[in-house]
């Protein structure tokens, strides 16, 4: 290249390699670690000083921020307001008949509805005896409909599982909605359910 050409170049004046005498020199230097600091958060002021306090934990890692926080207690609020509303019976799908607590599963099988009703003693007055049963499907008003009975027997057992299998006519779909009537010496329950 020619000195003409090296003359033209915008930083023809420029010394770009560094000397290895005077590297740097001139150069302003901005970085300071006090400035820098004074504007760290708290923590990273002590880690610096060498005062980190060393705190673990799954409590304090889950309320380590603003944002855990915030995530922990809905959390929490969360929970109790499940068990709260699970203490006032709306997670419970199940029904009491004279001191027996009754639930009730249901799955529809080709041409029939296989119901297992469960039954739990609630209280030491519990009724035994035999319960009458009347399933049918649920229908509008001059419907015809077919009318399942069955009946079974309370004893003193904790725990008693009755499994019956109720036949669908037809034109009537294994999982539209049922209508379930139990009737025994003293009272009636009637229960509405969908089999699965």
């Amino acid at each position: 290249m020619s000195d003409d050409a090296e003359g033209k170049r915008p930083n023809a004046k420029y010394n770009l390699s560094p000397d290895k005498d005077g590297y740097g020199e001139g150069l302003p230097f901005y970085y300071s670690r006090e400035r820098r600091l004074e504007k760290a958060p708290e923590a990273v002021r002590n880690f610096y000083n060498g005062q980190q306090s060393v705190r673990t934990g799954l409590l304090y890692s889950l309320t380590a921020d603003r944002p855990r926080k915030i995530l922990f207690f809905m959390i929490i609020l969360l929970c109790m307001t499940i068990l709260f509303l699970s203490i006032l019976g709306y997670f419970d799908t199940s029904y009491l008949l004279d001191g027996n607590k009754i639930e009730i599963t249901a799955a529809s099988y080709e041409d029939a509805v296989i119901i297992v009703l469960k039954k739990t003693i609630k209280n030491k007055d519990a009724y035994n005896g035999a319960v009458d049963i009347a399933v049918s499907p649920v229908v509008m008003s001059g419907e015809d409909y077919s009318l399942f009975t069955h009946r079974i027997f309370f004893t003193a057992e904790n725990e008693e599982p009755y499994r019956f299998a109720v036949p669908l006519s037809e034109g009537t779909a294994g999982n539209s909605e049922m209508l379930m009537v139990l009737q025994s010496e003293k009272s009636t329950l009637q229960i509405k359910f969908k089999p699965n």
